[in-house]
């Protein structure tokens, strides 16, 4: 990429952002932005990056005039978008703004999306705003960005509503309605974390076309060290609210200077699996010919029933002290097949054995006993813990629904947190005042206490930082050596399946395209779709362990 670019489009100069506190004297409390300085030329792609509470997503709202007026304040500095000072308008004139020379596309779509309004609907509103046009005129330019944006079949798109599209899909439709206007700034907040490597491919092409076409300024926040090795710019790392860093791609991945910079770019999982030993302890899980089918019924109305094969003919075995890594796109039915060894999902054939005992047909009242011994992990630990309970409460659930005294109970969550790098202390604290990496590490806890001989984690690491995403790896690989366990460890993330996993499967459409080792499937691929998989992998052409260019691949 040229490195030469025009005028600033977005000018920052020394912002600071503060919480409110009505306690304080002047109503101001703790800084969460520091005197940061940056611009973004037209054309430019700039990077930010930073772990959770960096200051990132806090300063793309003060650009878009978002900050929540109750909590947040910018306390000094100015935002130039082109020759306006961003904080200095009112609210009219930043609705104006907005869409019209700046807009922001959201990681997740489907709160960007109204669920009860088709997505046509939702992005021609944009226009209904914002411009003078007929009805006609604003659908016409609806369909051409959504083909713009490469929906298929547009018509039936601009009819559907948001969950009826896939989760790439609506990051489509996100993207439409930001740039349907072409605004000068794009700001994407962690607009692909939650895609699969395929998807994400598609997405960043798609925003680099419209670049191209448009000029936009581009600003991309992200935790993904992959995403910014291929789009990239320059690069500005965030900590504690501070800029940390700044420079060119390969200024910044090939030589950081800060000790903080190189810490975030060594924590990124290689793609390259490390050779594992071969695993001849007992089975704890064999899974033989499971399949499931999930039917839908007519309707009144003509709607036809309908079948979908959500899993075919999966076969594996995990052995303990072994993780085996199911991969594959959105759709390819791993959270199915999770579901249906937790028995969360009745399978609608095959066999499920758990130490050798066939769970597939138990009944709910036979399968409780033996619930505690296969455990489950998700992929947000916000949402698996409850607010209102403090941590101990929340640990020891499982162990009183077995019968055991409270006291034991909490004994043995004590003993049991040191196993996940927490101190006891934390069992009298709540949810809240923890780290989301903190946060997994009760979540695991709470899994652990169970003593159970098979862990299933759900997209475990996905959401969390690089950083934190290592030291959550490095406690699972800890863990099941030190108590056994067996995990089925469920990712979309390649790289964090080379590092984790013994075996892989990996899956598209339902079934089971390819198996192995983590070596041979990552480094030999037969199948074509494990192929484009690894293909898609952003980043895949740098080695981040040793901050330079892989040759073979650049």
């Amino acid at each position: 990429m040229s490195n030469t670019f025009k005028k600033p489009v977005l000018e920052i100069k020394n912002l600071q952002i503060c919480t409110r506190d009505d306690g304080q004297k002047n109503g101001i409390g703790n800084a969460l932005v520091h005197d940061l300085s940056l611009e973004v030329a037209a054309g430019e792609t700039l990077c930010i990056v930073g772990e959770s509470g960096s200051g990132k997503s806090i300063s793309s709202m003060a650009i878009m005039g978002l900050l929540p007026k109750d909590s947040l304040v910018a306390t000094h500095g100015e935002i130039f978008l082109e020759d306006e000072d961003v904080l200095l308008q009112s609210q009219t004139r930043l609705r104006e703004l907005r869409a019209t020379k700046m807009a922001m596309v959201f990681q997740e779509p489907m709160t960007a999306l109204n669920p009860v309004h088709k997505v046509g609907r939702q992005v021609e509103e944009v226009l209904t705003l914002h411009t003078q046009w007929e009805k006609a005129e604003r659908k016409k330019r609806v369909l051409e960005m959504l083909e713009s944006v490469g929906l298929p079949d547009i018509e039936r798109v601009y009819n559907s509503y948001p969950h009826e599209l896939s989760g790439g899909q609506r990051q489509r439709i996100v993207i439409a309605m930001a740039l349907i206007l072409k605004p000068k700034l794009l700001i994407a907040d962690e607009p692909t974390t939650a895609l699969d490597v395929t998807t994400q491919k598609q997405i960043l092409a798609l925003i680099h076309e419209l670049q191209a076409v448009h000029g936009t300024a581009v600003i991309f926040i992200t935790h993904d060290f992959g995403v910014v090795a291929e789009i990239a710019d320059r690069i500005l790392v965030m900590n504690q609210g501070k800029l940390v860093e700044t420079g060119t791609r390969q200024q910044v991945l090939s030589a950081p200077k800060e000790d903080y910079t190189r810490m975030l770019i060594s924590s990124v999982p290689s793609l390259i699996p490390n050779q594992k030993p071969n695993l001849e302890s007992e089975i704890v899980l064999d899974v033989q010919d499971l399949h499931k089918v999930y039917n839908s019924a007519g309707s009144l109305f003509g709607k036809k029933p309908k079948s979908v094969v959500a899993a075919k003919d999966i076969n594996f075995q995990i052995h303990r002290r072994e993780i085996l890594g199911i991969v594959g796109e959105s759709g390819s039915g791993k959270s199915t097949v999770a579901r249906c060894v937790m028995r969360l999902t009745d399978p609608s054939s095959g066999v499920i054995a758990l130490q050798g005992k066939n769970i597939t047909t138990l009944s709910r009242s036979e399968l409780a006993p033996l619930r505690q011994r296969i455990q489950m992990i998700f992929q947000d630990p916000y949402r698996s813990l409850n607010p209102r309970r403090t941590v101990g409460k929340s640990v020891i659930e499982g162990l009183l629904n077995y019968g055991m005294s409270y006291a034991e109970a909490m004994q043995k969550a004590k003993d049991t947190m040191p196993l996940v790098g927490l101190n006891t202390d934390v069992l009298e604290r709540y949810p809240h005042q923890f780290s989301g990496g903190q946060r997994q590490r009760i979540c695991i806890a709470r899994a652990l206490v169970m003593e159970p001989d098979v862990l299933v984690a759900d997209e475990a690491v996905s959401a969390l930082d690089v950083s934190v995403q290592a030291q959550v790896l490095d406690l699972l690989d800890e863990i099941r050596q030190r108590t056994g366990v067996g995990v089925l460890f469920i990712t979309h993330d390649l790289r964090v399946a080379a590092q984790i996993c013994d075996t892989i499967i990996v899956m598209q459409k339902g079934q089971v395209v390819e198996a192995g080792s983590a070596m041979t499937v990552l480094k030999t691929p037969q199948h074509s779709y494990t192929q484009t998989l690894l293909q898609a992998a952003p980043g895949r052409q740098w080695d981040f362990q040793n901050f330079q260019p892989i040759p073979t691949l650049s």
